[in-house]
């Protein structure tokens, strides 16, 4: 039976290479880049991820986790108010625009990077994409939008523009107006039905 590869050195390879994919793009990094800097030997590196695929994936995955403990947090701030926790998930990725380092969304990064739906890496980022507009429907529809697939599609080009933007002109550019633009769609297409973002 083959050895599993101890949680830490998952964890440790995982780490490493989550900070050289965001900071330098997946194809830029080699596994031996990653396994050098770890400092773990190959043959334990490679049990923990039998290839960079492998590796892209986890750390992708890892992300997706983030994003729901982020906005889970996020949002319970504002139980039983769903307009109010749209706006919420909004100002969680200002918040996230503006940290020190911010280089781009990872999954549209990395969708970039492997344009075939076919690779693992794009099809976990077009997964992650897809239950994030879920995530916005699910509310605009509890907050009992005009059309709740459509607030949810303003909201997301509006969180996707926050994330092209930033990198390029700064969090204080154009990304800085996505709170109050999403505040004016939740309003717009909340208050005929009784409920407001604000």
């Amino acid at each position: 039976m083959a050895r599993r590869p101890a949680l830490d050195t998952k964890d440790r390879v995982l780490e490493v290479a989550a900070r050289l994919f965001y900071a330098h793009g997946v194809r830029a990094i080699g596994l031996q880049q990653v396994i050098d800097e770890t400092g773990i030997g190959k043959s334990s590196v490679y049990r923990a991820f039998p290839s960079k695929d492998d590796l892209v994936v986890a750390w992708l995955h890892r992300s997706r986790k983030a994003w729901w403990t982020t906005t889970g947090q996020a949002t319970s701030r504002f139980d039983g108010d769903p307009a109010r926790q749209l706006l919420a998930i909004v100002e969680s990725v200002r918040d996230e625009v503006a940290a020190d380092g911010f280089r781009g969304c990872p999954f549209h990064n990395t969708s970039t990077e492997f344009p075939d739906p076919a690779h693992p890496a794009n099809r976990e980022a077009t997964a992650h994409v897809r239950e994030i507009r879920d995530q916005l429907t699910r509310l605009a529809r509890d907050a009992r939008a005009d059309d709740p697939a459509a607030l949810a599609d303003e909201l997301l080009l509006i969180i996707d523009g926050m994330y092209a933007n930033a990198p390029i002109l700064g969090a204080h550019g154009p990304a800085s107006k996505g709170v109050a633009l999403a505040a004016d769609r939740i309003r717009q297409r909340t208050t005929s039905n009784g409920d407001a973002g604000s």
